[in-house]
């Protein structure tokens, strides 16, 4: 997906293009947010309306792979044990929103992020074949809620639908925050290089004032999903970005604003022709929320 450049101590570009803004003078720290849902695409996103998801995993309708697509072969053992989620608030974030690309100018407004402006929300990548991230992502954050649901956890999700607009990227980390979430992921599928395949965690840069209080947590939480992740998903670290399948940013809103551990996860590329034949197939979305499932649940029990 397509990240706006932000300025400030760490710029990572996650995918796509990108655009400036001025930085405003310094505020105090993750103020409330109470401005209305809106959306656009180019930079990473988390949420506004809290509430747990449909009971039911989505299962999107996408072209079918080529026939020369392989999934990976199955992991040695299914998600683990995710009793350490039991009784635990976790906010899920379904990265942007089936709405937002009718809405440009409510999704487009800036938002102060303490390290510069990023877009309220942005409408996305997709495959060659046109599999939406944004139709992805709340399937895949569906199927995370079902499995920490069904282990005890009670789950907050940042959009119940994929037919809305936004939430902005304040409105996402408000929603973590005023449900004092113990820990939050915001999914997304990355819009990188045709060439580039596999996984990347971004956690958030140490930027004070706004993730000093987070920052150790995210890396732990970073570290943990990542490890869980590539052994059941089966999908790789990224071979054109982060090191190891894990990196720093200070430039989404998500992070920054967020009071709880958290992570922002690019699960694949989706313009990678081998990651996107996999992640059309509704039995890889579903290792794949095994795969952040146990990533979670071993961060709760460490």
């Amino acid at each position: 997906m397509a990240a706006a450049l932000i300025t400030g101590a760490l710029v990572l570009a996650a995918c796509g293009s990108s655009s400036s803004h001025a930085v405003a003078p310094t505020t105090a720290r993750k103020l409330s947010t109470t401005a209305a849902p809106s959306t656009t695409r180019t930079t990473r996103a988390s949420s506004t309306t809290s509430s747990t998801a449909p009971n039911a995993p989505s299962t999107a309708t996408a072209p079918a792979p080529p026939p020369t697509a392989t999934p990976p072969p199955p992991p040695a053992s299914g998600t683990g044990s995710l009793a350490a989620v039991a009784g635990k608030t976790i906010v899920i974030d379904a990265g942007h929103n089936g709405g937002n690309a009718a809405h440009a100018s409510e999704i487009s407004r800036p938002i102060f992020i303490g390290t510069g402006y990023r877009a309220c929300d942005t409408t996305g990548t997709e495959t060659n074949g046109g599999y939406t991230e944004h139709e992805y992502t709340f399937d895949v954050a569906v199927r995370v809620q079902a499995l920490l649901a069904a282990a005890g956890a009670h789950v907050v999700m940042t959009r119940t639908d994929d037919t809305g607009v936004g939430p902005c990227i304040d409105q996402r980390a408000a929603i973590g925050n005023q449900a004092h979430a113990i820990v939050g992921i915001s999914i997304h599928a990355d819009g990188g290089p045709a060439s580039g395949r596999g996984f990347c965690v971004y956690m958030p840069a140490l930027t004070p004032g706004y993730t000093d209080d987070i920052y150790a947590a995210s890396h732990r939480l970073g570290v943990d999903l990542r490890d869980a992740y590539q052994s059941i998903a089966g999908i790789p670290p990224a071979d054109y970005v982060c090191s190891a399948g894990l990196t720093e940013a200070n430039n989404y809103g998500g992070l920054n604003l967020s009071n709880v551990p958290k992570v922002l996860f690019e699960t694949a590329n989706m313009r990678n022709a081998t990651d996107a034949s996999l992640l059309v197939l509704p039995s890889i979305r579903q290792r794949i929320a095994a795969g952040i499932a146990a990533g979670l649940a071993r961060y709760l029990a460490g």
